[in-house]
């Protein structure tokens, strides 16, 4: 229970920075002209994200004294690498919503070289692969499948901006 704990509070911490960058990172996009797309969708994705942790630490710390599996730790531990890698490459253009900056080109750098949307790949991992840490294969399988209604959405979404 203390390592699930302590995994899940250094996620939680993780996951507020990220949205303290993405609100700085935002500011300063919109203060350069860029606009929001989409804004509608992005509530739900909040919710969901936060409906994630808090079910991981109620079922994982709270409810119950379950273990903790190192082999996919490991593989969160290297999804958490690939995250920084995506926000690195995209530096002060990273945010959480869909900003569209006019005249800025496409990044094809990083990560961005071989998959369009490595972040939403790298979140539908997490998204699967830390409630696997806790032996909570449905709760994975579950949120995964609400992932993918939002990403579906998201996706769409941030398509269409970039084609305009």
């Amino acid at each position: 229970m203390l390592l699930a704990g302590a995994i899940l509070g250094l996620v939680t911490l993780q996951r507020l920075g990220e949205l303290v960058l993405s609100r700085r990172n935002t500011e300063r996009l919109l203060a350069q002209g860029a606009h929001e797309v989409a804004a509608g969708h992005y509530p739900l994705i909040v919710a969901l994200h936060a409906a994630w942790l808090a079910g991981l630490w109620y079922f994982a710390v709270w409810r119950a004294d379950v273990g903790v599996n190192l082999a996919w730790l490991t593989v969160f531990v290297v999804l958490q690498g690939l995250r920084v890698w995506v926000i690195a490459t995209l530096g002060p253009r990273w945010t959480t919503r869909i900003i569209v900056l006019p005249g800025a080109p496409l990044v094809r750098e990083g990560p961005y070289r071989f998959v369009s949307h490595p972040n939403y790949c790298i979140v539908a991992a997490e998204i699967l692969v830390l409630p696997l840490c806790f032996g909570l294969v449905w709760y994975g399988i579950v949120f995964s499948g609400l992932n993918a209604l939002v990403l579906w959405i998201r996706i769409r979404a941030e398509g269409a901006a970039l084609r305009q």
